[in-house]
């Protein structure tokens, strides 16, 4: 059995299905957790909680941590240690091998240009700084022998199904289906990655189920060639058959958004990722595995099929 912590978002919907090509059993576990099929099982559970996260880790061969917080620097700061702490000290109780499911934020701003697994972690931002300190209390873990994991990253996201959890898809998706000006937030002549979430799905899966892939940090397959801010409104925009047009936002525009948009003002401090270029780099993970990513045409048009269609 292969278990899912914080099952429910468009990333660990697509994971439970690519797992079930390596388990007869996927357990998903989240304070309301919803089976989607054959070979899943739902489990209630509060991570915050080691009770039930014990519970809900027990019997497990492999364990992923894909949950999701709240878009808010206080709830990350007080949450997300106990939830690795939690985490990690049932895996090690029922000798789970575990799977993070990170993101971005411990990189230091020098490095957003090119990302590689080796990037200075030296984040920015508050968010940053939490993410930077469970990831490296994970990888402590690991070097004492205690823990088997890794560490798999992904740049920021967009796939089908994802209407409430991608920035693209909020911000240019969106507006462009209904006729409006996309959001660019930032410079949009500036290149920005975006992970396909089928590729996250299926490249998450692989790493757990490869014993050479622990112990290790991993970049998820996004593709290399990232078209700019401008770029995307018009591969976008034209694959919806509507006019490419746009405003950006800069981060003035973001401050007064947060005066009555609380996720905006959370969003201030990461408006850095988006005034220069950010590329991340997934080379390691494609040599090693021959698991290369889906182009950006073939994703936006597969967005637009299922979600604004």
């Amino acid at each position: 059995m292969q278990t899912i912590l914080g099952a429910g978002g468009p990333v660990n919907t697509a994971l439970a299905t690519e797992l079930k090509s390596y388990t007869s059993c996927v357990r998903l576990v989240s304070r309301n957790p919803v089976k989607a099929g054959s070979g899943e099982q739902a489990v209630k559970a509060d991570l915050l909680k080691l009770k039930e996260v014990l519970r809900a880790v027990e019997g497990s061969k492999v364990v992923y941590l894909t949950a999701g917080l709240p878009y808010k620097h206080q709830i990350w700061q007080k949450d997300w240690p106990v939830i690795m702490d939690n985490v990690i000290n049932a895996c090690e109780k029922y000798e789970a091998k575990l799977v993070f499911f990170d993101n971005v934020y411990m990189y230091a701003k020098q490095n957003i240009p090119h990302m590689t697994e080796s990037s200075s972690v030296e984040p920015p931002s508050k968010k940053g700084k939490v993410r930077a300190q469970i990831a490296e209390k994970l990888l402590q873990r690991v070097q004492s022998g205690n823990l088997t994991a890794l560490i798999a990253r992904s740049a920021d996201f967009y796939g089908p199904g994802c209407l409430k959890n991608s920035l693209l898809v909020e911000t240019v998706f969106k507006p462009l289906s209904k006729g409006n000006k996309a959001n660019w937030l930032g410079n949009a002549d500036k290149v920005h990655s975006f992970t396909y979430v089928p590729d996250a799905a299926k490249a998450t899966a692989l790493l757990g189920n490869s014993e050479a892939a622990y112990g290790k940090v991993w970049h998820l397959p996004t593709s290399s060639n990232p078209p700019s801010g401008k770029e995307w409104v018009e591969m976008i925009a034209s694959e919806m058959h509507v006019k490419p047009r746009y405003r950006e936002v800069p981060e003035w525009m973001v401050r007064i958004m947060g005066w009555f948009m609380p996720v905006m003002k959370e969003t201030v401090e990461m408006i850095y990722q988006y005034d220069r270029d950010y590329f991340f780099d997934s080379s390691k993970f494609e040599v090693a595995f021959g698991l290369g990513p889906t182009p950006y045409s073939e994703g936006i048009k597969r967005v637009v099929e299922q979600d604004f269609q």
